[in-house]
Order: C-alpha cells, then sequence, then structure tokens
C-alpha cells in the first residue's frame, strides 16, 4: 500500500533532521521546504547558504523546494507565500506538513491554523519530548552538526562555529534549552546515518548581527574540510 506524502519544513538543523528520521518510517517524504531570504540567498534565521542546503538536500537523496521572502517580509506576506506553496503542494496529493517543533506551543499554533485554512494537517514527530533526550539521541545515532548562529541574549560568540557534541552541552549556561527551542541557537547538520555521505565545508568569518552571532559556513573546495 503507498506511503501517504509528507513535506517537511527544513532549516537543515538538528531538529529537522531528526524529524526527518522519524517520518521516513510511515511517510513518502516529497520535498525539505526551505525558506530563503532574498539577496542574502541564506536559510532565514539560520544565515546558512543555499549551496549547503542544496549539497544536504543531496546527500540525503531528498528533494530540496524552497520559499523566498523579502528581507522586510511582514507575517501578512509570509503567510500570503506560504498559502500559495501549500496549495501548489495539495494538488499534487500532500496533505500533511510536518515541523521538527518540540514545545512552542504559539508557533505549533500557527502552523495548524494556517494549514487548516488549506485543509492540510501539521506531523510533529518530535513534540512533547525531553530536549535533552533528543539531543542525547542525535549524538548516540552518529548525527554531526555545527552551530551556525546563537542569540547574544542568551550565549556569548564562542558558541558559535562549535561541533555540537557532549561537550558543548556541558557547556550550556543554565536555562538553556539544550535544543535551542527558544531561539538560543541553531546548527547545520552535515552528516549522520540519513546521508550517503558528509556534506563538507570550511568554517568562515563570524558577524555580529542583530542581537545575534552568525558563522559562516562556506562550501569546501579542497580537503581542508570539515
Amino acid at each position: 500500500m503507498p506511503r501517504e506524502k509528507i513535506v517537511l519544513l527544513w532549516s537543515g538543523g538538528k531538529d529537522s533532521a531528526r524529524a526527518l528520521a522519524e517520518l521516513q518510517r510511515s511517510y513518502e517524504i516529497c520535498g525539505l521546504l526551505t525558506t530563503f531570504t532574498e539577496g542574502y540567498d541564506r536559510v532565514t534565521m539560520h544565515g546558512v547558504r543555499r549551496a549547503l542546503i542544496e549539497a544536504q538536500a543531496e546527500a540525503l537523496g531528498e528533494r530540496l523546494r524552497s520559499m523566498t521572502i523579502r528581507p522586510s517580509c511582514s507575517n501578512q506576506e509570509y503567510g500570503e507565500q506560504m498559502r500559495k506553496i501549500l496549495l501548489d503542494l495539495k494538488a499534487q496529493g500532500v496533505r500533511k506538513i510536518a515541523s521538527g517543533d518540540i514545545f512552542l506551543e504559539d508557533v505549533r499554533r500557527y502552523r495548524e491554523e494556517r494549514l487548516k485554512e488549506v485543509e492540510m494537517e501539521l506531523i510533529t514527530p518530535l513534540w512533547g519530548r525531553s530536549s535533552l533526550s533528543l539531543l542525547r539521541e542525535f549524538f548516540a545515532q552518529g548525527f554531526r552538526a555545527t552551530t551556525v548562529c546563537v542569540s547574544t541574549r542568551w550565549l556569548g560568540a564562542e558558541f558559535v562555529g562549535r561541533e555540537l557534541d557532549e561537550r558543548f552541552l556541558a557547556d550550556l549556561p543554565s536555562g538553556v534549552d539544550p535544543c535551542g527551542e527558544n531561539g538560543e541557537f541553531h546548527s547545520f547538520v552535515y552528516d549522520g546515518p540519513l546521508f550517503r555521505h558528509p556534506v563538507r565545508f570550511q568554517l568562515g568569518e563570524t558577524v555580529l548581527r542583530d542581537g545575534h552571532c552568525y558563522c559562516d559556513l562556506i562550501p569546501a573546495q579542497g580537503d581542508n574540510s570539515l
């Protein structure tokens, strides 16, 4: 019997990767949907270059779908663009959209309401699980990730561009969610059990902008790469 089709909202980070691993057991994955910012050609909020997300999708054997928004995009404009994409997906037989949300109720409610408007359903395979347990499972399963953005409200610049591992976890200040679910940090997954091969990159410059510290990941051209 054919599996039900689903598209995953994809940031390129650890929660997206864990959600994908869960979804692959039960659904036909019809794409990873990523939002990029016009002019920068990078993942909105995370700052990862499109080329790396494309390389990531290729390494995962999944189709990358994208939406591009203006830097000054309003919530209304974002909603209108997303609605068009959802309707297009629905016409292709997709009735469910998934996300890697863990516990932010307002985010989940917003997604559910927008999907309900087009008679689609939200699936959240990680919902309600312990952030600490999810991160430790991420390590145990052999995923590899690097932090690409940290909020200076929570973390210092020394936390960006670091390998996401037990040492990173041990260094997190009290009050910071282990999965960064409150926006404390974002990551880029470059290897793991779902990958046919690692996504290779080099660490670039670190930039402070709008209360966030970003580490630029540069697609690797030579051998001295991660």
